[in-house]
């Protein structure tokens, strides 16, 4: 779904489950900081918004986008989460590392979230522009932050269907 059409933090909170017994891990890169920073702010609010209690929300900073996968591998297999919001942000250079860094983080959360067993929601910005990461991030389009959280929470009710 083009972003241009929709704002990100507009959702109908009745259809999101109550989030009191969810626990979630967030890992966040450090580059372009100031982007991610808000995208987690975004979603650690939307996440006690909807019930999740502060202790049940861990969050990890790594040095960039391509180190979410490692960081998302050993929330999913080494800790007690329902589910990991991987957050980050790319801006697309002068040079082919912005596709190298893409490509494998995309790949590297698709594969984990296809084999790991825990729901690994996609919150990597991948934008041509700064001030596009900035509409993403808390401005005019809204916070990817809180769509991340929303999905979460959804995943793990979802997840939690097949655990019965």
């Amino acid at each position: 779904m083009a972003t241009a059409y929709h704002n990100l933090s507009e959702y109908d909170s009745a259809s999101v489950p109550n989030a009191g017994q969810m626990k979630f891990g967030i890992v966040v890169s450090e580059w372009n900081d100031r982007i991610t920073g808000a995208l987690l702010r975004g979603a650690v609010d939307t996440l006690l918004r909807h019930g999740a209690r502060e202790e049940n929300i861990q969050v990890c900073h790594v040095p960039g986008s391509f180190e979410l996968v490692y960081a998302s591998e050993r929330f999913v297999h080494h800790s007690d989460v329902d589910a990991v919001i991987a957050i980050g942000c790319v801006v697309r250079g002068d040079t082919p590392h912005f596709d190298y860094v893409c490509m494998g983080a995309t790949q590297g959360i698709a594969h984990l979230n296809a084999t790991g067993g825990k729901p690994v929601i996609y919150g990597l910005i991948t934008t041509n522009t700064m001030e596009q990461a900035e509409e993403r991030a808390g401005g005019r389009l809204g916070n990817k932050g809180d769509e991340c959280a929303i999905t979460a929470i959804k995943m793990v009710d979802f997840a939690c269907r097949f655990k019965k």
